[in-house]
């Protein structure tokens, strides 16, 4: 557990915590402990990704819209609006613009991870948010100033990728700094339903006030994430050393605290002083005059070795002052710096999760962009359902997403394989999806128990690569033998960023092959998955044998005793 600086800089955290405390003026704060800020660190960041997620969903809301010839109310024409209702033109330009946005996306991911391993990152996801929300209502405003150009969409898009990259390095990266490896794939579980919630609460914002126009469905969501803006300015704390806490160095067994070195060297002396006296002649007097003698010498060397230790710890004092955002100190003084990208590439396993997720990524991509547009256009019990009813029924993809990286995380801390689990969920979506597509139109229970399920084994391991994967590639032990969690911000956007380059080629696809039929999509969806589980084959094979030879596994324990 942590324990409190006796001098803490509160003029280093944010501007709410610093109001907080000028509000109590009549009695004097009682210091706020680290769980505490553990908690709120985790609300915060569950909300500002959430906020990101919500920000970008519009677009699949509001494609039947602007395609349906037959949509119509008091401000739309009766042709849906141009460029994207020109037949399966249009339907391609839909694409493209996903296309746009999620390449924006992804080549700044790489830029973001980078420079969140050296700058404040509450600035910096302030800064993000903002104008990501600022960009998505600028899209928004395309419906009231009756823009119906695609350069102006697409350049909107293109832009709101870049904000939007922000995001993701930096919450990574701010919970990392709190909350160390124990049962980390449950708590990024959890915490990781952010996606799923973000996706859920911007589809029913969009899907709410769609009937207004499709202007507003993109500026609704644009002011929310605005708003959390603020608040992640105001109260996010990106350490512990922000909230007045001693350096906390993060090891396999959780949270130590780092000594201060001049008084563990002062200690070590007054011990061994000790010694020397205790064990010293029976002679009362001959005792005396050695201790006499040793303290005129030692006053001499022991001023000398002082001066040189205070030197050494203001010359590392001064060294960690003057050291720039990229590096830091180790435990034994090493200075660490932060991993470059090519070094971050070559960390062990990172280019097979990267590669997998790329296809992961496609996949659910695909259905956030595109599951709205697939439900309105194909009948349910022999219904077709309207615009807004579709919205919202698609949310069931992402309730089910919530349970799949929730029970990915579990299951991957209980049997100790993130690469066995990932391809496990991957496997089990192959015939989810199957099922969806072919029963998924006999009813609306059906239609929503096979989305449910798809959701569940599709968003699975898409949580889990980018969450505790991640978490486990960026501070996994270097050649030295030690961690550095320096390289969590990078090797989360290089396995995030890869993933990206995927998700924005789902949908451009989505958009050119759903002309020749749904079948074929889902077809594309499948080989995706087949993909992803191939790059993980090696790893998950290395692990089954890494537990077998260990004897961990259950199986392995029943096959003992009998």
């Amino acid at each position: 557990m942590g324990t409190l600086n006796p001098n803490p800089q509160s003029n280093q955290l944010p501007p709410g915590f610093n109001l907080l405390l000028q509000s109590t003026t009549n009695e004097s704060p009682k210091p706020k402990t680290i769980g505490f800020y553990r908690i709120t660190v985790l609300i915060i960041t569950f909300c500002s990704y959430a906020s990101f997620h919500a920000s970008r969903k519009p677009p699949s809301i509001v494609k039947s819209v602007l395609t349906n010839p037959n949509f119509s109310n008091s401000t739309d024409s009766s042709n849906g609006w141009a460029p994207f209702n020109e037949g399966e033109r249009g339907t391609h330009r839909l694409g493209e613009l996903d296309l746009a946005f999620l390449t924006t996306y992804s080549i700044g991911m790489y830029f973001a991870g980078h420079i969140g391993d050296r700058i404040d990152l509450r600035y910096f996801l302030t800064f993000g948010m903002i104008f990501s929300g600022l960009s998505t209502v600028l899209f928004g405003l395309g419906y009231w100033w009756n823009i119906h150009s695609l350069g102006f969409y697409l350049i909107v898009q293109i832009v709101s990728g870049l904000f939007q990259s922000i995001g993701w390095p930096c919450v990574v990266s701010v919970v990392g700094n709190w909350f160390g490896k124990s049962k980390r794939g449950l708590i990024m579980g959890v915490w990781n339903s952010q996606t799923s919630i973000g996706n859920i609460l911007g589809s029913v914002l969009a899907s709410s006030v769609l009937e207004f126009g499709w202007g507003w469905s993109f500026v609704v969501p644009g002011v929310f994430i605005i708003l959390v803006g603020v608040l992640v300015f105001m109260f996010l704390v990106v350490s512990p050393e922000v909230a007045g806490f001693e350096s906390l160095v993060e090891d396999d067994s959780g949270i130590e605290i780092e000594l201060n070195k001049y008084e563990q060297i002062q200690n070590d002396r007054t011990s061994a002083s000790s010694s020397i006296i205790l064990s010293g002649p029976v002679d009362d007097t001959t005792s005396i005059v050695l201790q006499e003698e040793n303290t005129e010498e030692d006053k001499e060397v022991e001023c000398a070795e002082t001066t040189v230790e205070l030197h050494k710890v203001d010359e590392e004092n001064e060294t960690g002052l003057l050291l720039t955002e990229s590096q830091y100190s180790d435990s034994d003084g090493t200075v660490v710096g932060a991993v470059g990208f090519i070094e971050a590439w070559r960390l062990p396993g990172v280019a097979p999760y990267s590669f997998c997720l790329f296809f992961s990524k496609l996949v659910a991509y695909t259905f956030l962009y595109w599951l709205p547009f697939y439900i309105s256009h194909t009948s349910v019990a022999g219904v077709h359902l309207s615009h807004k009813t579709s919205g919202i029924l698609s949310t069931i993809f992402d309730l089910g997403g919530v349970v799949g990286g929730i029970s990915a995380g579990y299951i991957s801390d209980k049997i100790e394989a993130r690469a066995v689990t990932s391809v496990m969920f991957l496997l089990f979506s192959i015939p989810s999806l199957i099922l969806y597509r072919i029963y998924g139109s006999i009813s609306m229970s059906t239609n929503i128990c096979l989305m449910f399920l798809s959701g569940l084994f599709v968003n699975g391991p898409y949580s889990l690569i980018t969450t505790a994967v991640a978490a486990d590639l960026g501070t996994q032990s270097n050649s030295n033998g030690k961690g550095n969690s320096r390289a969590l911000a990078t090797v989360t956007a290089i396995i995030d960023g890869t993933g990206s380059v995927g998700a924005a080629l789902g949908p451009l696809l989505t958009g050119y092959i759903s002309t020749r039929g749904w079948n074929s999509v889902f077809a594309m969806l499948i080989l995706s998955i087949l993909s992803a589980g191939l790059f993980l084959f090696q790893l998950a094979k290395a692990e089954v044998i890494s537990k077998m030879n260990e004897r961990k596994w259950l199986w392995n324990r029943i096959a003992t005793t009998q």
